[in-house]
């Protein structure tokens, strides 16, 4: 068990947790469409699970973010990156990382209900605004 304060922990840390959470969510979101092949499943997740698409939920809720959240997004986004982003623009890549660290940081606060809501709420961001993507 994780014994450290999760308001003080490594950022990237955080994003790596919360990247999986948040993956398992997309995922039985997209089975929960009824689709059953393999390789459309991952087309319909890799939509939300897209650095612009993590950058354009959590822009799409900064204002509702808690005093606690917020001080964690901005402390992860404006982390320095030490290795080039593959297939994103740093600066999108710098939000979707704070995105998976909020989800992390809810995660290991122990805060279920936010975590959620902030993932079902991010989900139905993208899929209303998927154009914009």
């Amino acid at each position: 068990m994780i014994k450290k304060d999760p308001a003080y922990m490594n950022t990237t840390v955080l994003a790596f947790l919360g990247d999986s959470i948040y993956e398992t969510y997309v995922r039985k979101h997209v089975i929960g469409k009824g689709q059953m092949n393999a390789d459309l499943l991952h087309r319909s997740a890799v939509r939300f699970v897209r650095a612009e698409a993590q950058a354009y939920a959590l822009k799409a809720m900064l204002d509702e973010l808690t005093e606690d959240e917020l001080s964690l997004v901005k402390r992860a986004r404006n982390k320095k990156i030490s290795t080039k982003p593959k297939n994103a623009d740093p600066i999108i890549y710098k939000w979707a990382t704070a995105f998976e660290a909020l989800i992390g940081f809810l995660y290991l606060s122990q805060n279920p209900d936010r975590m959620e809501d902030i993932i079902l709420r991010s989900i139905a961001f993208i899929e209303e605004k998927q154009d914009k993507l």
